[in-house]
C-alpha cells in the first residue's frame, strides 16, 4: 500500500472523496530544508492527519500557510482515495497511464537512435 500512496499528487482526478474537517487533525510546524531564516523562524509547514485512515501529509511547498493548507488537503484527498479504492482509484489509473506513455516514448527514442546509427554506418560504408 506504500507504493499506492506514492502515486498521489498526480492530479486531474475528479472522482475524489470529500474530506470533512471533523476527520482532520491539523498542525503548523517549522519547515525543514533550504530557506534560512524564512523557514527556521516561521511555522508555515502544514501537517494534516486523516484520523479514520491514519494517513499523514506534510506540506511545505510555499511560504504561505493558506496555500500550504490547500495543497495539503488536495494531496490528502488523493491519498485517502488511493487508500480506500486501491488499484480502482482514478489517481492510480492515471499514474499507470502516464508510466505507460513514458515507456513508449523511451522505446521510440531508442528505436530512432538505432536508426541513426545504422544510417551513419551505411554512409561510412558508401564513402569507402
Amino acid at each position: 500500500s506504500v507504493a499506492l500512496l506514492q502515486a498521489a499528487r498526480k492530479r486531474n482526478s475528479l472522482n475524489l472523496p470529500e474530506l470533512s474537517e471533523a476527520e482532520l487533525e491539523e498542525q503548523f510546524v517549522r519547515g525543514d530544508g533550504p530557506g534560512g531564516q524564512a523557514t527556521n523562524k516561521t511555522n508555515n509547514c502544514v501537517v494534516l492527519k486523516h484520523i479514520p485512515s491514519g494517513i499523514v501529509v506534510k506540506c511545505h511547498q510555499t511560504r504561505s500557510v493558506e496555500k500550504n493548507r490547500k495543497i495539503a488537503r488536495e494531496i490528502l484527498q488523493e491519498k485517502v482515495d488511493l487508500f480506500y479504492k486501491g488499484e480502482d482509484s482514478d489517481v492510480f489509473k492515471e499514474k499507470k497511464a502516464s508510466e505507460k506513455q513514458k515507456q513508449e516514448k523511451k522505446r521510440r527514442a531508442k528505436e530512432n537512435l538505432e536508426r541513426k546509427k545504422l544510417f551513419k554506418e551505411m554512409q561510412q560504408l558508401d564513402k569507402e
